[in-house]
């Protein structure tokens, strides 16, 4: 694997100090790559090439067999500050349980291409979603989203309802939506030049007082690094573009309207402490405190849906397949298990 000796090194300083393997004044975080070429996956990487707005775009994934074939098969889709590799210990849990696992990169993230002339929607992303899975002869399975994915996964139901068994939509965002709150818009513009200051350290501040309840551990530094490795080399004003324009595509295409229309069976998992409030960071100090998180909204949307049930998972947080991953299969399983009706 290329970044083998990289974790090795990291890991060993782990061992030494007890500390992050990311101390004070470390040294730059290293180049992965734009589309994070040099950036070992768990199982290997195919791609889909697609057209996007006359630019041919290659779409990363990942389809892992599993050793006793159950029928069926569950997708996975990533967060905005996540990756397909994010999800590997869910995929291990689900491969071992019989389910084949398809793990797809989004266009303007991760491993896939982040083509400069492309107008992203949910809309677009679903589609490719569904063409892939289409070409991966799977004409039905279960969505799984965290985050974003989460906001996709909802998208993609609504677009593709006979293509869904069941939904599972973990701490997704897009509950709300902010411009009837009175959060501003912020052009891409603005977006980008913010985006193209993002560090090791920036991203790291922002998940450990979001996602992680302000706390750390050292295990999530390796996808901290991952996503700062994208913003280090020649391509980073690709992926802050890409970033910019999704952070856009986030805001002004919230699914809160739309409830009403996500017919498969749902379960919203939720970690209690997540934090998040996408636009929080755009909304005058004024605003800020009454914008609510995650947690405060989800009851509210799943009220609204034709067969949705809420799962809480108390003491955690926004990714709690990264903070505690049995807790966390355990739910997924469940949520899988789940009668149709």
């Amino acid at each position: 694997m290329a970044d083998r000796g990289f974790w090795l090194t990291a890991l060993a300083a782990l061992a030494l100090t007890g500390a992050a393997p990311v101390p004070a004044g470390a040294p730059p975080a290293r180049d992965f790559g734009s589309n994070l070429e040099r950036f070992d996956y768990p199982w290997p990487v195919q791609t889909m090439t697609v057209d996007v707005v006359g630019e041919l775009a290659r779409m990363a994934f990942m389809d892992i067999a599993a050793d006793r074939p159950n029928g069926r098969t569950v997708v996975l889709l990533h967060g905005k500050n996540f990756c397909g590799a994010t999800w590997e210990g869910s995929a291990r849990a689900l491969a071992a349980a019989g389910f084949r696992v398809i793990i797809p990169d989004q266009i303007g993230f991760c491993k896939s291409s982040k083509p400069r002339a492309a107008q992203y929607s949910l809309e677009m992303m679903a589609a490719l979603t569904n063409r892939l899975l289409v070409t991966r002869g799977v004409q039905r399975a279960s969505i799984v989203g965290h985050s974003m994915g989460g906001m996709l996964a909802m998208r993609y139901a609504i677009m593709f309802p006979a293509a869904v068994d069941k939904l599972v939509l973990v701490n997704p965002i897009g509950l709300k939506d902010r411009s009837e709150e009175g959060v501003p818009y912020t052009d891409v513009d603005a977006l980008w030049a913010s985006e193209k200051r993002t560090s090791f350290a920036s991203i790291k501040a922002y998940q450990q007082s979001n996602y992680y309840h302000d706390t750390w551990k050292p295990a999530y530094d390796r996808w901290v690094w991952m996503l700062a490795g994208m913003y280090t080399g020649s391509g980073r004003d690709a992926v802050a573009l890409a970033q910019a324009k999704t952070s856009e595509m986030i805001r002004t295409q919230p699914v809160a309207h739309e409830f009403e229309r996500i017919a498969p069976p749902t379960t919203m998992i939720i970690g209690t402490l997540d934090r998040t409030a996408f636009g929080r960071q755009q909304a005058p100090p004024s605003l800020q405190k009454f914008l609510t998180a995650i947690p405060a909204n989800a009851p509210g949307a799943v009220q609204r849906m034709r067969n949705a049930v809420l799962v809480k998972l108390e003491g955690l947080g926004h990714a709690p397949q990264v903070e505690a991953p049995a807790r966390f299969e355990a739910a997924l399983m469940s949520a899988l298990k789940r009668p149709s009706s």
